[in-house]
């Protein structure tokens, strides 16, 4: 049965995305976790998104039901980033970001996880951070990082994690540039409008990937976008009506 369910799972992931989410619905969300984990590993790139999309619906759903089961997972993508595990952690932080950002409960528990990702590890005695340093994790860290900010930015602004996003800004990985520029636009962080100013030249292009759809962006019109919401955040704070 597992094996017939986790074909399904595959079949439908590889479809469009509503038609998955409808029958995805139908099953046991404990039934769905290791077929979704699979699907996180699947070289094709809309198999691999979608499964990012509904493994945070599908995880938002068994938290309601069986919170620690759903814990479970989040330690699953934990470890899958851990040195100690053999493994790289494809997936892991972009399918962290969908469960935070569909359920509170998740984000309470688990976002200073994600956030820790981009910070340096500290001293012994103060560990605080599990900084990433494969750029191909750190692309989809930063796009789950602003796939969190675009329901929670308030969440994230109390955290202070926009310093530690600067850096990304002058990553030689192009697709880390353009989702650190979308991730400080989204939390409206004045401090990088230097920084992103320098990337409105940037002619690489993304293929940007959001709730189904794939388009096409340059790191230009990130910055673009970015440079006009961190304008609008300081016209607020002028204004006197602060941050998000």
């Amino acid at each position: 049965m597992n094996r017939k369910i986790k074909k399904r799972v595959l079949q439908l992931l590889a479809g469009d995305l509503a038609t998955a989410r409808q029958e995805l619905e139908q099953y046991d969300e404990h039934g769905l976790v290791n077929p979704l984990f699979s699907a996180l590993y699947r070289p094709e790139e809309v198999l691999r998104w979608q499964a990012v999309t509904l493994f945070g619906e599908v995880l938002a759903r068994l938290a309601d039901k069986d919170m620690e089961a759903a814990r479970i997972v989040m330690r699953r993508y934990i470890w899958s980033l851990n040195d100690e595990s053999g493994g790289i952690g494809w997936g892991a932080p972009e399918a962290m970001a969908e469960g935070i950002y569909h359920h509170d409960r998740l984000c309470d528990e688990y976002v200073h996880m994600l956030l820790s990702y981009v910070q340096p590890d500290g001293p012994l005695e103060h560990q605080d951070g599990n900084y990433l340093e494969l750029p191909a994790l750190q692309r989809g860290l930063l796009w789950g990082i602003a796939r969190v900010a675009e329901k929670r930015a308030g969440v994230l602004l109390e955290k202070n994690v926009a310093p530690a996003l600067l850096q990304y800004l002058s990553s030689d990985d192009y697709v880390v540039r353009a989702f650190a520029a979308r991730a400080l636009g989204l939390l409206g962080a004045v401090e990088a409008e230097e920084s992103l100013q320098g990337l409105l030249t940037d002619s690489n292009e993304v293929q940007f990937y959001h709730e189904g759809e794939f388009t096409a962006v340059t790191v230009a019109e990130f910055a673009k976008n970015a440079l006009e919401q961190v304008q609008n955040q300081q016209v607020a704070e002028q204004r006197g009506e602060g941050s998000k």
